[in-house]
């Protein structure tokens, strides 16, 4: 007898419950460069090592589409990250690392915030600016303040008044339930297309997806995390409490952070809808800790019911 008596309808499940975000300080930052290859290129390289804060030094992201040219200060292709962690002196160390080790070295990039209305702000260019060794130059470009970097290239430039940081949404997420491995990776990579057309959206994880699901802690070592057990549909006979239904042969995450509350709601449904879309999901859930872990809940069928 199948528990979960609705779950192999045709219609797959959304079951009634929500995913837990809590915040956590965010840059965001615009690189340019001659085209947009290399604007991904630095983008790719800056956002490395980032999945997640657990065991990572960082999180980090790539907004989806490319900003369109008028809207850069120099007029060229350009690329939108974002860079979080637990408290602004970390944040600081880790956006001026990416920026000098993974955007300054890359061929014919230049460096700008992307987060003008936040209050507070990094001085990013101050420290990247000594790289070049006291040659260095103060302009201006546009309506931003300026360092012209020496590089054997030309110039590096980077924004000189400060990188904005402010609290930002962390954790947002939900699980697809599938029939199979094929099913279940075509209807994450499906809900991953849908949520990165969103601005203001970043998905760490490789390809915006996560196959390893976390619980916190560890029953057996002593680790910060481990295989969220409840969840690995090859222990549905072994583990008490098991969540994974019958029918459900492959399970993937996806997790992801934005700019507001109202990104991360509308992410959750855009992407929620797009994997509902593909046959062979079963179920969509998401991961919360009861409240415990965040102030933010995003309730799957709450989101769902946005137009």
């Amino acid at each position: 007898m199948n528990p979960q008596g609705s779950l192999l309808s045709e219609k797959p499940e959304v079951e009634d419950t929500f995913a837990e975000a809590f915040p956590m300080v965010a840059a965001r930052i615009l690189i340019t460069a001659q085209n947009g290859k290399w604007a991904m290129n630095a983008a790719k390289s800056a956002t490395g090592f980032a999945s997640s804060i657990i065991m990572s030094p960082a999180e980090a992201g790539i907004e989806g589409p490319l900003v369109p040219e008028d809207k850069t200060p120099d007029g060229r292709p350009g690329v939108r990250i974002q860079i979080y962690h637990r408290t602004r002196t970390e944040l600081k160390m880790q956006t001026i690392t990416r920026m000098g080790q993974c955007i300054l070295t890359c061929p014919t990039t230049a460096a700008f915030d992307a987060m003008p209305d936040a209050k507070r702000r990094l001085k990013i260019g101050g420290a990247v600016r000594m790289f070049g060794d006291g040659y260095e130059k103060k302009d201006s470009l546009a309506d931003r303040k300026i360092w012209r970097i020496p590089v054997m290239e030309g110039e590096f430039v980077i924004q000189r008044d400060g990188f904005g940081v402010r609290k930002c949404v962390a954790g947002g997420n939900f699980i697809i339930m599938a029939d199979g491995q094929e099913t279940g990776l075509k209807a994450a990579e499906e809900a991953v297309q849908a949520m990165n057309k969103l601005e203001g959206v970043v998905l760490t994880f490789p390809g915006g997806i996560c196959r390893s699901g976390s619980k916190v802690g560890s029953l057996k070592y002593k680790l910060s995390a481990s295989t969220n057990l409840v969840f690995c549909p090859t222990l549905r006979e072994t583990v008490k409490g098991s969540l994974v239904p019958e029918g459900v042969n492959s399970i993937y995450e996806l997790v992801f952070n934005g700019l507001t509350f109202d990104t991360v709601k509308r992410a959750t449904a855009d992407g929620v809808r797009a994997a509902l879309a593909v046959p062979g999901v079963r179920k969509i859930t998401a991961v919360n800790f009861g409240g415990k872990l965040g102030p933010y809940q995003i309730k799957l069928k709450e989101a769902l019911a946005m137009t």
